[in-house]
Protein backbone atom coordinates (compact mmCIF):
# COMPACT_ATOMS: atom_id res chain seq x y z
CA UNK A 1 0.00 0.00 0.00
CA UNK A 2 1.18 3.53 -0.83
CA UNK A 3 1.12 5.33 2.53
CA UNK A 4 1.51 8.73 0.88
CA UNK A 5 -1.66 8.22 -1.15
CA UNK A 6 -3.42 6.91 1.96
CA UNK A 7 -2.51 10.07 3.89
CA UNK A 8 -3.69 12.29 1.02
CA UNK A 9 -7.01 10.42 0.82
CA UNK A 10 -7.52 10.71 4.59
CA UNK A 11 -6.79 14.44 4.45
CA UNK A 12 -9.33 14.86 1.65
CA UNK A 13 -11.96 12.85 3.56
CA UNK A 14 -11.28 14.99 6.64
CA UNK A 15 -11.65 18.12 4.51
CA UNK A 16 -14.95 16.77 3.14
CA UNK A 17 -16.31 16.25 6.66
CA UNK A 18 -15.39 19.80 7.70
CA UNK A 19 -16.82 21.15 4.43
CA UNK A 20 -20.11 19.35 5.10
CA UNK A 21 -20.27 20.82 8.61
CA UNK A 22 -19.79 24.31 7.17
CA UNK A 23 -22.02 24.14 4.08
CA UNK A 24 -24.78 21.65 4.87
CA UNK A 25 -24.97 21.13 8.63
CA UNK A 26 -24.14 24.75 9.59
CA UNK A 27 -22.44 23.46 12.73
CA UNK A 28 -19.48 25.71 11.82
CA UNK A 29 -20.67 29.21 10.92
CA UNK A 30 -19.19 32.00 8.84
CA UNK A 31 -16.61 33.92 10.91
CA UNK A 32 -16.43 31.20 13.58
CA UNK A 33 -13.06 30.04 14.85
CA UNK A 34 -12.26 26.33 14.50
CA UNK A 35 -11.65 24.38 17.73
CA UNK A 36 -7.99 24.07 18.65
CA UNK A 37 -5.89 21.57 16.69
CA UNK A 38 -5.62 18.98 19.46
CA UNK A 39 -9.37 18.99 20.15
CA UNK A 40 -10.40 18.85 16.50
CA UNK A 41 -7.90 16.16 15.48
CA UNK A 42 -9.00 14.02 18.43
CA UNK A 43 -12.69 14.51 17.57
CA UNK A 44 -12.10 13.51 13.95
CA UNK A 45 -9.76 10.65 14.88
CA UNK A 46 -6.91 11.88 12.67
CA UNK A 47 -3.36 13.08 13.28
CA UNK A 48 -2.61 16.78 13.56
CA UNK A 49 -0.59 16.52 10.34
CA UNK A 50 -3.64 15.13 8.51
CA UNK A 51 -5.85 17.86 10.00
CA UNK A 52 -3.39 20.56 8.88
CA UNK A 53 -3.45 19.16 5.34
CA UNK A 54 -7.28 19.10 5.38
CA UNK A 55 -7.33 22.73 6.55
CA UNK A 56 -4.86 23.65 3.77
CA UNK A 57 -7.27 22.09 1.23
CA UNK A 58 -10.18 24.15 2.56
CA UNK A 59 -8.09 27.33 2.71
CA UNK A 60 -7.29 26.82 -0.98
CA UNK A 61 -11.02 26.29 -1.63
CA UNK A 62 -11.80 29.58 0.13
CA UNK A 63 -13.84 27.99 2.92
CA UNK A 64 -11.31 28.63 5.70
CA UNK A 65 -9.04 31.57 6.49
CA UNK A 66 -5.90 31.43 8.64
CA UNK A 67 -5.21 34.59 10.66
CA UNK A 68 -1.67 34.55 11.97
CA UNK A 69 -1.55 34.58 15.75
CA UNK A 70 -5.34 34.21 16.03
CA UNK A 71 -6.22 30.81 14.52
CA UNK A 72 -8.26 29.34 11.70
CA UNK A 73 -11.70 30.76 10.93
CA UNK A 74 -14.60 29.85 8.68
CA UNK A 75 -14.38 32.28 5.77
CA UNK A 76 -16.93 35.05 5.34
CA UNK A 77 -17.30 33.59 1.83
CA UNK A 78 -18.73 30.38 3.29
CA UNK A 79 -22.24 31.81 2.94
CA UNK A 80 -21.65 32.10 -0.81
CA UNK A 81 -20.95 28.37 -0.92
CA UNK A 82 -24.16 27.76 1.02
CA UNK A 83 -26.13 29.91 -1.39
CA UNK A 84 -24.88 27.88 -4.33
CA UNK A 85 -24.51 24.74 -2.29
CA UNK A 86 -25.33 22.47 -5.19
CA UNK A 87 -21.59 21.72 -5.00
CA UNK A 88 -21.70 20.26 -1.51
CA UNK A 89 -25.15 18.75 -1.89
CA UNK A 90 -24.42 17.14 -5.22
CA UNK A 91 -21.32 15.57 -3.74
CA UNK A 92 -23.35 14.20 -0.84
CA UNK A 93 -26.16 13.04 -3.12
CA UNK A 94 -23.76 11.19 -5.42
CA UNK A 95 -22.05 9.66 -2.40
CA UNK A 96 -25.41 8.45 -1.05
CA UNK A 97 -26.18 6.65 -4.30
CA UNK A 98 -22.80 4.96 -4.06
CA UNK A 99 -23.38 4.17 -0.38
CA UNK A 100 -26.79 2.60 -1.10
CA UNK A 101 -25.18 0.33 -3.69
CA UNK A 102 -22.43 -0.60 -1.23
CA UNK A 103 -24.94 -1.54 1.47
CA UNK A 104 -26.94 -3.62 -1.00
CA UNK A 105 -23.78 -5.49 -2.00
CA UNK A 106 -22.91 -6.08 1.66
CA UNK A 107 -26.42 -7.37 2.39
CA UNK A 108 -26.18 -9.86 -0.48
CA UNK A 109 -22.79 -11.22 0.57
CA UNK A 110 -21.92 -10.50 4.20
CA UNK A 111 -24.67 -12.37 6.08
CA UNK A 112 -23.86 -15.54 4.13
CA UNK A 113 -20.15 -15.08 4.77
CA UNK A 114 -20.93 -14.79 8.49
CA UNK A 115 -22.98 -17.99 8.27
CA UNK A 116 -19.94 -19.80 6.82
CA UNK A 117 -17.61 -18.21 9.38
CA UNK A 118 -19.68 -19.63 12.24
CA UNK A 119 -19.20 -23.09 10.75
CA UNK A 120 -15.61 -22.86 9.46
CA UNK A 121 -13.70 -20.51 11.79
CA UNK A 122 -11.04 -22.03 14.02
CA UNK A 123 -11.29 -21.45 17.75
CA UNK A 124 -8.26 -19.14 17.43
CA UNK A 125 -9.99 -17.10 14.73
CA UNK A 126 -13.12 -16.71 16.83
CA UNK A 127 -11.04 -15.57 19.79
CA UNK A 128 -9.31 -12.98 17.58
CA UNK A 129 -12.62 -11.73 16.14
CA UNK A 130 -14.05 -11.31 19.65
CA UNK A 131 -10.92 -9.38 20.63
CA UNK A 132 -11.32 -7.09 17.60
CA UNK A 133 -14.99 -6.66 18.47
CA UNK A 134 -14.13 -5.43 21.95
CA UNK A 135 -11.73 -2.89 20.44
CA UNK A 136 -14.57 -1.54 18.27
CA UNK A 137 -16.86 -1.30 21.30
CA UNK A 138 -14.26 0.71 23.24
CA UNK A 139 -13.77 3.11 20.34
CA UNK A 140 -17.53 3.59 19.98
CA UNK A 141 -17.78 4.46 23.67
CA UNK A 142 -14.76 6.78 23.55
CA UNK A 143 -15.86 8.75 20.48
CA UNK A 144 -18.81 7.61 18.33
CA UNK A 145 -17.89 10.20 15.67
CA UNK A 146 -14.16 9.43 15.70
CA UNK A 147 -12.39 8.48 12.48
CA UNK A 148 -10.42 5.96 14.55
CA UNK A 149 -13.49 3.72 14.37
CA UNK A 150 -13.03 3.15 10.64
CA UNK A 151 -10.08 0.80 10.93
CA UNK A 152 -11.45 -1.03 13.98
CA UNK A 153 -14.86 -1.59 12.32
CA UNK A 154 -13.19 -2.77 9.11
CA UNK A 155 -10.84 -5.10 11.02
CA UNK A 156 -13.74 -6.63 12.97
CA UNK A 157 -16.09 -7.24 10.04
CA UNK A 158 -13.18 -8.14 7.74
CA UNK A 159 -12.00 -10.82 10.16
CA UNK A 160 -15.45 -12.44 10.02
CA UNK A 161 -15.27 -12.42 6.21
CA UNK A 162 -11.82 -14.05 6.30
CA UNK A 163 -13.04 -16.69 8.75
CA UNK A 164 -15.47 -17.93 6.06
CA UNK A 165 -12.35 -19.47 4.43
CA UNK A 166 -13.37 -18.49 0.91
CA UNK A 167 -10.80 -16.55 -1.12
CA UNK A 168 -13.43 -14.77 -3.20
CA UNK A 169 -15.31 -13.55 -0.13
CA UNK A 170 -12.06 -12.28 1.40
CA UNK A 171 -11.54 -10.12 -1.71
CA UNK A 172 -14.80 -8.34 -0.84
CA UNK A 173 -13.24 -6.66 2.23
CA UNK A 174 -12.30 -3.39 0.41
CA UNK A 175 -16.01 -2.91 -0.37
CA UNK A 176 -16.76 -3.29 3.32
CA UNK A 177 -14.09 -0.71 4.19
CA UNK A 178 -15.37 1.77 1.59
CA UNK A 179 -18.89 1.52 3.04
CA UNK A 180 -17.61 2.45 6.50
CA UNK A 181 -15.45 5.29 5.14
CA UNK A 182 -18.32 6.82 3.16
CA UNK A 183 -20.65 6.56 6.16
CA UNK A 184 -18.21 8.75 8.08
CA UNK A 185 -17.58 11.08 5.14
CA UNK A 186 -21.31 11.84 4.83
CA UNK A 187 -21.29 12.47 8.59
CA UNK A 188 -25.02 11.90 9.16
CA UNK A 189 -26.55 10.45 12.36
CA UNK A 190 -23.17 9.03 13.43
CA UNK A 191 -24.19 8.93 17.10
CA UNK A 192 -27.35 6.94 16.32
CA UNK A 193 -25.43 4.62 13.99
CA UNK A 194 -22.87 4.07 16.75
CA UNK A 195 -25.56 3.34 19.36
CA UNK A 196 -27.20 0.71 17.15
CA UNK A 197 -23.83 -0.72 16.09
CA UNK A 198 -22.79 -1.18 19.73
CA UNK A 199 -25.92 -3.27 20.45
CA UNK A 200 -25.65 -5.16 17.15
CA UNK A 201 -22.01 -6.06 17.77
CA UNK A 202 -22.98 -7.68 21.09
CA UNK A 203 -25.36 -10.02 19.24
CA UNK A 204 -22.87 -10.71 16.44
CA UNK A 205 -20.13 -11.67 18.89
CA UNK A 206 -22.53 -13.73 21.01
CA UNK A 207 -23.81 -15.84 18.12
CA UNK A 208 -20.34 -16.25 16.63
CA UNK A 209 -19.03 -17.51 19.97
CA UNK A 210 -21.95 -19.97 20.10
CA UNK A 211 -21.30 -20.94 16.44
CA UNK A 212 -25.00 -20.39 15.78
CA UNK A 213 -24.71 -19.83 12.03
CA UNK A 214 -28.37 -19.01 11.33
CA UNK A 215 -28.63 -16.52 14.20
CA UNK A 216 -25.33 -14.88 13.21
CA UNK A 217 -26.57 -14.44 9.64
CA UNK A 218 -29.70 -12.72 10.98
CA UNK A 219 -27.69 -10.50 13.36
CA UNK A 220 -25.42 -9.29 10.54
CA UNK A 221 -28.46 -8.63 8.32
CA UNK A 222 -30.13 -6.57 11.04
CA UNK A 223 -26.88 -4.68 11.68
CA UNK A 224 -26.58 -3.64 8.03
CA UNK A 225 -30.24 -2.63 7.85
CA UNK A 226 -29.85 -0.53 10.99
CA UNK A 227 -26.94 1.36 9.44
CA UNK A 228 -28.72 1.89 6.11
CA UNK A 229 -31.92 3.12 7.80
CA UNK A 230 -29.96 5.55 9.97
CA UNK A 231 -28.30 6.86 6.80
CA UNK A 232 -31.78 7.44 5.33
CA UNK A 233 -31.04 5.01 2.49
CA UNK A 234 -33.90 3.17 0.79
CA UNK A 235 -32.89 -0.39 0.01
CA UNK A 236 -34.85 -2.91 -2.06
CA UNK A 237 -33.36 -5.91 -0.33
Amino acid sequence: MNHTNGNINLAQRTADILKNRIINEKSLLSGEKLPNENQLSSELGVSRATLREAIRILVNDGLLTVLRGKGTFVSEKADQFAGTSTIGKLDTSDMKVRLRDLYEARLIIEPEAAFLAAKRATDEEIAEILKLGEIVQKKIKNNPRGYARIKSESDFHGAIMKAAHNDFLASFIPILTETIEKTFAIDENLEIIAEDAYKDHILIMHFLELRDAAALRSAVTIHLHHAAINENLKLDI
